[in-house]
Parts: structure tokens; sequence; C-alpha cells
């Protein structure tokens, strides 16, 4: 049977509740990695999903492996399960949320022995896959390491898949049938990619019987809720049930790919939502609704009252400024949250109709009196620099928005004797593929350093304000593996090698980062992602981007089949 685990994996075990344990025997042995470490991975309801879903089939024995705390000098990567090293199993299937765990994708592959390179494994290694929403943004800058990408949602895709995987047969015939049969199968090794003189991409085609263009895997409808499948304290969310309200959201930010590539939006039904969350108070007193954009559940007021006898501790991943509706507001108290968020983004109201962000400040200001009032006693407040045509003015707003935000937070608060913090958290946009800013530019980090350190010294005499930001060189990283072709897999093996440190790779590396970080691409240029059909029209998206770069707002996602708009219900 099973390896004997290490300490840590048995500590771990032992807190979880849910973890499904099943015999190896006459079963297909699928890892389930996540590149980053358990607390990381086990915080992510995607991934949670999957391992629900691998082990609802019969002949399916699905086990979890993470990145070890401290990866250097621990020896292989083992499952949590039965403490299997990786290259036991039949598959090894990595599920990829962000973009900045790309190089630990090679780091648990070198520890298990495995190469990193599809072409230089054979049948005797397991077959490396990989999935989720950062792969189905853009695969191209793991295409070198990966066997088979699974692109979409897992309801539709991981069954006809796996009960169609046979260990046994000539892998590369398998995964040929499978690139020819299904909806989101692609194997890069069955496609070839040409350049022109200039860097640009000039062809992507297919060198295999295989389609031109991989349709995404899409659930419609929507089954039953996601929802956590293993409870354990050892989270971000500790002891947390979460549960998945919707897939998708009808505002249309134009920086946000969740708005794009999950079009149109689907909601759970309050009656499918009410079991799930009582299924989740019977193992915790902690519920966490998860969305884009949970506010919006048409339902939501009812769903909230229904606990509002304080037994159950209910939180929300997103709310909206424009929708705190009471029932809201006295969910958030009974849950003794502390802190609320809201996120306007951007500090004018020219910056928000440029991101289509469909909030006005009258909203904001509204909702940060109106949760004062109602027992919540702190505030964060989200937004970004770098936006495309942001000038000085649009910088300073943000400025200007905090300390009105602080006045009307002051005078709420002086009701109840108590002075809350306000926390404002600042990023650094990155275009992303699948979005209408997927042809901008991004700022030069010397550039984003300027307007953090504007807003930095304008909110510095701001009692019980505090400013935290990200780090302009890492968001350069992420635009980097967010919009990068397959010469970016260069970079990360250059990187691996030098322990991870990436100012040494980037000036050693014979592949320009600036070309795909702070170049604006002409809306007719063929884009490394390009062969993932979203069901969205281009034409629409780049209408979207010229309404921005003009300043001019566009409609939210109607919701209705009969809607042409996007092209997606067309």
């Amino acid at each position: 049977m099973g390896r004997k685990s290490n300490k840590t994996s048995i500590d771990i075990g032992a807190a979880e509740i849910g973890a499904v344990r099943k015999s190896w025997h006459g079963r297909l042995r699928v890892a389930l990695v996540y590149p980053n470490t358990y607390r990381v991975g086990m915080s992510n309801l995607g991934f949670q999903t999957v391992y629900r879903l691998l082990n609802e089939m019969a002949h399916v024995v699905c086990e979890r492996a993470f990145l070890p705390d401290r990866p250097e000098g621990h020896g292989p990567v083992l499952s949590i399960e039965s403490g299997h090293p990786l290259k036991d199993f039949d598959v090894v299937a990595f599920s990829i949320s962000f973009e900045s765990d790309y190089p630990h994708l090679l780091d648990i592959l070198a520890a298990a022995g495995i190469p990193a390179m599809s072409r230089d494994r054979s049948e005797v290694h397991p077959m490396v896959a990989a999935g989720g929403v950062a792969c189905l943004l853009n695969p191209e800058p793991l295409a070198a390491f990966i066997d088979c990408f699974i692109l979409g949602e897992a309801e539709a895709l991981l069954e006809p898949f796996f009960q169609r995987f046979d260990p046994e047969r000539d892998r590369r015939d398998m995964l040929r049938a499978l690139a020819v049969d299904l909806r989101g199968v692609y194997v890069p090794a069955f496609y070839a990619v040409q350049y022109h003189p200039d860097g640009t991409l000039r062809s992507f085609a297919p060198t295999e019987p295989v389609p031109e263009i991989i349709e995404r895997g899409y659930a419609e409808p929507l089954p039953e809720p996601a929802a956590s499948a293993v409870i354990t304290p050892h989270t971000t969310f500790d002891r947390t049930y979460l549960i998945e309200v919707g897939r998708g959201c009808p505002h249309g930010c134009r920086f946000c790919a969740a708005g794009y590539i999950y079009r149109p939006p689907r909601f759970h039904t309050a009656d499918r939502l009410r079991a799930s969350m009582a299924a989740g108070a019977a193992l915790t007193e902690k519920i966490g609704l998860v969305g884009a954009a949970v506010s919006d559940l048409p339902e939501i007021a009812s769903l909230c009252a229904d606990y509002h006898d304080g037994s159950t501790r209910v939180s929300f991943s997103s709310l909206r400024a424009d929708g705190l509706v009471p029932e809201l507001l006295e969910t958030l108290r009974q849950s003794r949250v502390k802190t609320a968020t809201i996120a306007p983004d951007a500090g004018s109201e020219r910056m928000r109709k440029v991101i289509n962000k469909g909030m006005d400040e009258a909203a904001v200001l509204s909702a940060a009196e109106t949760l004062v009032a109602g027992g919540i006693p702190n505030l964060k407040l989200y937004f970004m620099v770098g936006l495309p045509t942001e000038t000085a003015a649009d910088v300073d707003a943000i400025v200007g928005m905090c300390r009105r935000i602080k006045h009307r937070f002051l005078q709420s608060s002086r009701t109840r004797g108590r002075m809350g913090d306000i926390t404002v958290s600042l990023n650094s946009f990155v275009p992303k593929p699948v979005t209408p800013f997927q042809w901008a530019a991004m700022d030069e980090v010397g550039e984003l350093k300027q307007k953090i350190k504007r807003v930095k010294e304008g909110l510095r005499r701001m009692p019980n304000v505090r400013l935290h930001h990200d780090v302009p060189k890492h968001a350069y990283i992420q635009a980097l593996l967010s919009r990068g072709d397959r010469r970016v897999a260069t970079i990360l093996v250059g990187l691996q090698q030098n322990r991870g440190n990436w100012a040494k790779t980037l000036k050693a590396s014979p592949v320009n980062a600036d070309f795909y970080v702070l170049r604006e691409r002409d809306v007719g240029e063929m884009l490394p992602w390009d062969f993932i059909d979203h069901g969205i029209d281009r034409s629409f998206l780049a209408e979207e981007y010229r309404r921005a770069l003009s300043g001019r707002a566009s409609p939210p996602c109607p919701m209705q089949e009969s809607c042409r708009m996007c092209g997606v219900c067309g």
C-alpha cells in the first residue's frame, strides 16, 4: 500500500474533515498538485472541486500534493493521503490559478524526478497534465512542460477525459484521440508555432489531425454548487465551508478576466444554495460564499436572513458598494465581521468609465457610511495604478477619494464612539488575456513606483489610514507570465537554474521580457492565446478597448439568451 508520509502530512491529515482515501488496486492513479503550499492550495475552491470530482469516479483514486513549505532539501514531494511520491502515479495533474506559481511547477517536477520538458519524458513517467484559470487564459508559457492541458470548467471536462484515459495505451495515440473527440483538450506537442522577424506570432497550426481551435469546456447548466471537499484549520479561511454562489460576473470591468471567460454569468438557485449551506453548517460554524460578485446573486437577501440567529457565521468573498442591502449588513454584523472591503479600483469618475466599473463615487461614499453605521468598524479599499490612459490627476484622485471616504467614515464612527481603520490596498495594473485590455501596454516599473509614491505621500498625514501596495517588479513578472508565448519557457528554465533569482535570469536571458510586458499590441496581431475559443467575438473585445481609450462606458451583460452583444449567446 502507501509509503509512509512525512510528519507534516500526518499532522495535516489528522486535522482534515472530508479527505478521501481509496485503495490503489485496479484504479487510475491521479496526483492532483497545487503548485504552492498546502495552506494556499487548500484555500482554493477550484482545486477542492477537482479533488471531489475525480474521487467521485469509481475507477479513479485522486490524492493531493503541494509545494513543501521549504522545498530545498526535503526530498520528493509526497501525496497527502498515502505518502506516495509523484512518480508512482499514472497522471500528475497541476491545478494552476496564478501565473506566479509557474516556477513552482518546475520545482515540483525536479523534486519528483520527472523531466521538466515534455519531450524528454517517456512512457515510464507519469503523464503531466494541467488546468485551472491561468491555463485557460494562456497556457503557452508552460507549453514545453505539459503533456496535455485540460482547458475549461472541470464539471464539463474531467469525467469524459478520465473515462477514456488508459495508462496502458500508447500515450501519443491516446492523446491524439482525446484531442479530436473532446472539448478543451490541448496537446502542445501537436502544434507548431512560427514567428515574424519582429518577434510577433506568424502562425499557430496543428502538425497532427487535431482541431486548429480548442473550444473551452463550459458547464451549462451549472451542476450543484461547488463546495469545500475538505475542511481544515490549516488554510487562510480556517475551517470555513466555501460555497460558490455562481460563476462569472455581469459588470464587464475591462481589466477582469472573470467577467469575460465565464460568459454568460450563471447563478445557482436559492434552493440549491440553501441545501449546500445546510450541509456546511452541519460540519462547521463558518460558511464562506464565493463568487466574482456575490452581492449580485438575486436571492442573496433571503439566504442571509436564514442565518441571522448568529449560530453560523457567514462571510462573502466580494461585495459591490452598490449592492449592500440591509440583509447583507445584518449578516456581516451577526458574523462579527470587523473589516469590509470596497473596490472602487479607480479614484476618478473618468477612470471608472475607462475600466467600465459601473459605479460612481456617491455609491462608494454611501457604502462606507452604511458599513460603519452597521457595526463594521474597519474598511479596506482596493485601487489600481497604471491603468490605460491614466494621468497624474487620476492618481491624485485616489487620494482625494480616500479623503472623502475618510470624512464619511469619521462622521459615521462618531455616532458609535469608536474610530476604526481604513486600509488602502494599491496594486499595479497587469493586462490580462481575453479582456479588452489584452492589447494594452503595461507601465514601466519606474512609472509604477512613482505613482505609488505619489499616493503614499498624499495619504501620509491622514490619521487611521494605512497603505499597503504591491511590488511593481512582481507585477512586471506577472505580466510576462500572463501574456508570454512559448519562448517564455526559456526564462522559466533559466530561473530554476538561477535558484529563483529573477533579476539575474532576466538580465542573462536571450528572450526580451519587455517585448511581452511593455509593448502595446495591434488589435490585428495574432496573440499567443488566440487558438482558444471562449465564445467571445474578438471584434467585441476590440470595440471595448476602443471605448475604453475614449472614456466610454458599456452596459453590463444582460444575461439573456437573445442578446448578441459579445457573441457568446449568439
